[in-house]
């Protein structure tokens, strides 16, 4: 009968233990995950560990009495050395390392197996355990949700796509890194420089040979400006020349739409800029410096871009990299001075 009851103590020190650290590796906020996934382990467990201070008292104190209890009986049957020798080996292998090793492994699986136990001893253990629990929650506050730097994240998405167990993709991690990225940069750092960008004077006569110039260049909205670059007014869109009677003369500041324009400073986040183009419903801004002269544009596609971290390639693109261009071009005028 001593060493059945043994056993079974054996087996109470082992759940304890394991369900102590098992519990306590899943958070609050994984479990609340799961259970909008559907998953009903993750459903059971929540009901206890909601209360983590309860929990963690009523298995801290099931433990400890399940161990003190073996040692007595251990005693009774062996000497007290041999018992002591007995008694810690027990414990370690059977109550401490197998359990928590199996635990740690399949948490929720085998945590959910156990609340019933639990539920018990939360009952039996109350009197003492909610005391204790009441002291750590006016000593410590609250649990508190995890939540994940944006870093964190990152890191997480990039261990997941180098799992071969994972379903995240190579393009599906591209997109999800660009989409965490993007809000950090600014409408300079991926705007198309003012020396690469093609516009037009509201002076300019629309006829055939513009039109063609136009075509050449490929763009479809086009700043236009007055007097000088750094006074754009609008912008012309190509849509809006089709059909158009070369005979009357008509300029480009005629054409021109002073409305569908937005003006923005070079430090404007990804994020406000994204915003601006949905709720203005458009598709390109001029960017100005702190000097309030003009320096750039950036487009829609820039920003989606720089979301799905990847460049977007269309018929009508002659150059892919615009920024790059305007860097050569400094280049090449910097060594012709030099030369000079």
């Amino acid at each position: 009968m001593e060493y059945l009851i043994i056993v079974i103590l054996v087996f109470f020190s082992g759940a304890f233990s394991g369900l102590t650290i098992g519990m306590f590796s899943l958070n609050l906020s994984d479990l609340k995950r799961k259970i909008k996934l559907g998953n009903k382990d993750a459903e059971k467990i929540i009901k206890i560990r909601e209360n983590g201070y309860l929990l963690l008292c009523t298995l801290l104190l099931g433990n400890v009495a399940v161990n003190s209890a073996m040692a007595i009986f251990l005693n009774n049957i062996a000497s007290g050395l041999i018992a002591g020798i007995i008694s810690t080996g027990l414990i370690v292998v059977f109550g401490e390392i197998i359990p928590q090793a199996v635990f740690t492994r399949f948490a929720l699986k085998f945590g959910s197996k156990f609340v019933w136990l639990v539920k018990i001893f939360i009952f039996l253990s109350y009197p003492i355990s909610a005391p204790l629990a009441w002291i750590l929650t006016k000593l410590l506050g609250i649990e508190q949700p995890t939540i994940w730097k944006k870093q964190e994240i990152k890191e997480i998405i990039k261990d997941h796509e180098d799992s071969p167990a994972s379903s995240i993709d190579t393009e599906e991690e591209r997109i999800l890194l660009g989409a965490l990225s993007f809000s950090d940069k600014t409408a300079k750092q991926v705007m198309t420089p003012r020396t690469v960008i093609y516009s037009l004077s509201e002076d300019t006569i629309i006829d055939a040979g513009l039109c063609g110039e136009i075509k050449k260049k490929g763009f479809t909205r086009i700043p236009v400006f007055k007097d000088t670059i750094d006074n754009i007014i609008g912008l012309l869109f190509v849509k809006d020349l089709i059909g158009l009677d070369f005979q009357e003369k008509i300029t480009v500041g005629e054409l021109c739409n002073e409305e569908k324009k937005l003006f923005i400073e070079e430090s404007t986040k990804l994020d406000i800029l994204l915003n601006h183009f949905i709720q203005d419903k458009l598709h390109i801004a001029i960017i100005f410096d702190e000097f309030g002269n003009f320096i750039g544009i950036v487009t829609l596609e820039d920003v989606i871009e720089e979301i799905i971290n990847a460049e977007i390639v269309d018929e009508a693109d002659k150059i892919i990299d615009m920024q790059k261009l305007a860097k050569e071009l400094y280049k090449k005028k910097h060594d012709k001075c030099s030369e000079s």
